[in-house]
C-alpha cells in the first residue's frame, strides 16, 4: 500500500512540474496557450513518471545500481524462431 501511494505521489509531482512548465511556455504566447500548455505539460509529466517508475522501462540503464552491462553480450547469440503455420 505504501509503494502505491509513493508511486501516485511521484506521478503527481512530475505531472505538476510538467503542467507548470507547459503553462509558463504557453503563457509567453497568450492566455489560451497557457492553459493548453499546462494540460499538455501535465500529460507529458505523468507519462514520464510512469516510464521512470517501470523497472524495465526506457530509463532502466540510467538508474544507479543497475548492473545490466552484460545484457548486450547475452543478446548477441539470440535467435527468433517462427512458428510453423
Amino acid at each position: 500500500m505504501k509503494s502505491r501511494i509513493k508511486g501516485a505521489l511521484s506521478r503527481a509531482k512530475y505531472a505538476a512540474v510538467g503542467a507548470a512548465l507547459g503553462a509558463a511556455v504557453g503563457g509567453l504566447i497568450n492566455r489560451n496557450a497557457a492553459s493548453t500548455g499546462g494540460a499538455l505539460g501535465g500529460l507529458a509529466g505523468a507519462t514520464i513518471a510512469d516510464l521512470r517508475s517501470d523497472p524495465d522501462g526506457v530509463f532502466a540503464e540510467f538508474r544507479s545500481g543497475s548492473d545490466d552491462e552484460g545484457d548486450e553480450a547475452d543478446d548477441a547469440g539470440a535467435t527468433i524462431e517462427l512458428a510453423d503455420e
